[in-house]
């Protein structure tokens, strides 16, 4: 356990000019320690020491937002992360850390301009891992990302995991229209950023987070992305750190289907529901992976895993003659619609992708005014 003296070491060296993750882990198998090597940076002009008041006041927020400060030394850090060379030597954790250690994680990625379907098919997807017991990775931008975290939280009872990289700081909403997305996801899942507490978003940050989304995944699955979107460099990563790769197909007609194309004829998975990713899971001899979703599904109250021809019905109009613009809470909506709770997560989610429902605070529903 490292002494808040120690964490402000990581933090003030980790933040100093020059210093990326590489040279960070560089200095410390030199001089051993952290604190050591702050002492020997003066000696080497291109290296600029962060200030220690300004290290000090990081923890110090941190404590006030109720973020936890996790570095490579805490059991807390995910394993997973700790096989890449530029792995961030600090992460910032709003929500509930303990969700690292899930092994079993999927990131699904995608276009930010996603189409419907593209959308829908990404939650789907996210809603039958999430009910298999896989944790649902993605960076909480608009589109496919947004879809995925939403398709993850509805599954099990609207209780389902998920855990969203950042490329701002864990503190700061972006873009700012998924505020609601953001407070729904600290509530059940887990936020995280390797960037210090206020940064803004910067261009340079996102493909620096997608390491870590795909660094923190079994395998990367490509809904929807055009030749040169960063859900490619997403891919690329996953590839090179030795993941599996999955990609939906599209219409060579829809430039958001090129990518996902392109990495089915380079090798990827074509895949068409949740069920085919688990099977390449399990064909990897992932043994650790059928025996943990196996113990859920036989000791949790949660559907198993739907059939791609289980999928409810396009038409929602039943349902949204319970709902007004008021609000109305989802439990009251079960009793009235006679379907089941996941039946009713499932379609409210396709509700709330298609812009005819919003979310509201202690879990209510409502119709777009």
């Amino acid at each position: 356990m490292q002494t808040t003296e120690q964490l402000a070491d990581w933090i003030q060296l980790i933040n100093s000019e020059n210093v990326g993750p590489i040279t960070f882990y560089k200095l410390l198998d030199i001089y051993k320690d952290a604190a050591a090597a702050l002492a020997e940076l003066p000696k080497f002009p291109k290296y600029k020491i962060f200030p220690r008041d300004n290290a000090k006041r990081e923890i110090e927020k941190a404590q006030r937002q109720n973020i936890q400060i996790i570095t490579r030394l805490s059991p807390l850090y995910p394993e997973s992360l700790k096989h890449i060379e530029d792995a961030p030597p600090v992460l910032y954790a709003a929500g509930n850390p303990q969700i690292l250690q899930n092994p079993l994680s999927l990131s699904i990625v995608g276009a930010r301009n996603a189409s419907i379907n593209g959308r829908k098919t990404a939650s789907r997807i996210a809603y039958d891992l999430t009910n298999s017991g896989i944790l649902v990775v993605s960076g909480m931008a608009r589109g496919i990302d947004s879809a995925a975290h939403k398709g993850a939280m509805y599954a099990k009872n609207q209780k389902g995991e998920t855990l969203a990289v950042l490329g701002t700081g864990v503190d700061v909403v972006y873009p700012a229209e998924n505020k609601t997305l953001y407070q729904q996801i600290l509530e059940n899942g887990v936020i995280i950023s390797e960037f210090p507490l206020g940064t803004e978003a910067q261009s340079s940050n996102f493909p620096r987070r997608n390491r870590i989304v795909s660094a923190l995944s079994l395998g990367t699955l490509v809904v929807e992305a055009t030749l040169h979107s960063g859900s490619l460099i997403t891919a690329r990563l996953a590839l090179e750190q030795g993941k599996d790769i999955f990609a939906i197909p599209g219409s060579p007609q829809d430039s958001r289907a090129l990518g996902p194309n392109k990495l089915i004829k380079d090798g990827a998975v074509l895949v068409e529901n949740a069920e085919d990713i688990l099977e390449v899971l399990r064909l990897n001899n992932q043994k650790q992976i059928i025996q943990y979703v196996d113990n859920l599904q036989k000791n949790a109250d949660i559907p198993q895993m739907s059939q791609p021809d289980a999928a409810p019905s396009g038409e929602k109009a039943p349902l949204l003659e319970y709902i007004n613009r008021e609000g109305v809470y989802v439990d009251e909506l079960i009793r009235a619609s006679g379907l089941s709770a996941s039946e009713v997560s499932l379609e409210l989610l396709e509700l709330e992708l298609s812009g005819r429902i919003e979310r509201q605070a202690g879990n209510k529903v409502a119709l777009i005014k």
